[in-house]
């Protein structure tokens, strides 16, 4: 018998309901019944009975559940990977067709100060060079995930272990003394007269660029009873010590501009080693032209700054 469906011979399909793949597949990504529940707008409740009903449909477990976490089973391991790709095809289609004339748009991730202090002065560059991409810069000195943010691309600063992402390094931070030229602040022993400006790092550790290092470094002895300022935001020890507060041990990457213009001096070392900036992405799906694009400038930008 000859089918007058448009599209060939009609199929019964035999699925589970599509909030139960949802369910599993947001819990499969984040790890977490909890994150997956927020991203869904539901309770973690809500997802624990459709993931049961996608069990209960296909007779396999497909988690392990944890107390705070939760993992695939061979089984689940299987499906997740079909379902993301499924939904990511769906959505991509339904942007296109939905928005045909939508221009691209590629969201770059990186911490509150170089947002501030690297990137944002370089906009107008990028601009120039690619008016047909929108990008969007998302600044948050938490380690961001691509998905549930929409990030593209992740300026990382650390080791450059970051699980699940290709990375490729950027350039190599050092940390340095830097004072508003107006203090006179010449050498070492004017440190003296003057107020050390301090910043507080997201995570504690003996390897951070801090003025104690830096003293331990020079061979003298640290003196935390002498004259300091405290900020917990990179971003605000730059802007105080542009004001004039004091002498800063700050990234000479962020303060560039300050220098070249004059606002900021390096009058005297040593510098320190801080850590290295990493350009990252998503390695599945790939990233598309526009995010590519985007990538390449990034490269160029950072090899101009390199000593």
């Amino acid at each position: 018998m000859t089918s007058n469906h448009p599209f060939g011979e009609r199929t019964t399909r035999r699925l589970p309901p599509l909030s139960s793949l949802r369910a599993f597949e947001a819990a499969a990504r984040h790890g977490s019944f909890k994150r997956a529940a927020d991203e869904l707008a539901v309770t973690p409740t809500a997802i624990s009975h459709r993931i049961r009903v996608l069990e209960d449909f296909t007779g396999l477990r497909l988690f392990v559940r944890q107390v705070r976490q939760v993992t695939l089973t061979d089984a689940g391991a299987q499906l997740y990977p079909v379902l993301r790709q499924g939904f990511d095809a769906i959505e991509a289609v339904l942007a296109r067709l939905t928005q045909p004339n939508r221009r691209d748009r590629v969201t770059v991730s990186a911490t509150h100060a170089f947002t501030a202090k690297w990137l944002v002065p370089r906009v107008a560059r990028f601009h120039a060079l690619h008016s047909d991409i929108d990008l969007q810069l998302h600044a948050s000195d938490a380690t961001v995930d691509f998905q549930t943010h929409g990030i593209d691309i992740a300026v990382r600063y650390g080791s450059g272990a970051y699980p699940g992402l290709t990375t490729e390094v950027m350039f190599a931070d050092t940390y340095a003394p830097v004072v508003n030229p107006m203090l006179g602040v010449r050498s070492i022993e004017d440190l003296q007269s003057v107020p050390l400006i301090h910043f507080d790092w997201q995570k504690a550790s003996p390897a951070n660029p801090t003025w104690e290092t830096w003293f331990a470094r020079t061979g003298l002895a640290w003196q935390p009873a002498r004259g300091q300022l405290r900020y917990s935001d990179e971003g605000h020890a730059i802007q105080a010590a542009v004001a004039g507060q004091g002498v800063a041990l700050l990234s000479l990457a962020l303060v560039a501009e300050e220098i070249a213009a004059g606002y900021l001096v390096q009058p005297f070392g040593p510098a320190i080693p801080g850590y290295t900036y990493h350009l990252a992405m998503r390695a599945d799906p790939p990233p598309g032209p526009a995010a590519l694009a985007v990538a390449h400038w990034l490269r160029r930008e950072a090899e101009a700054c390199k000593p």
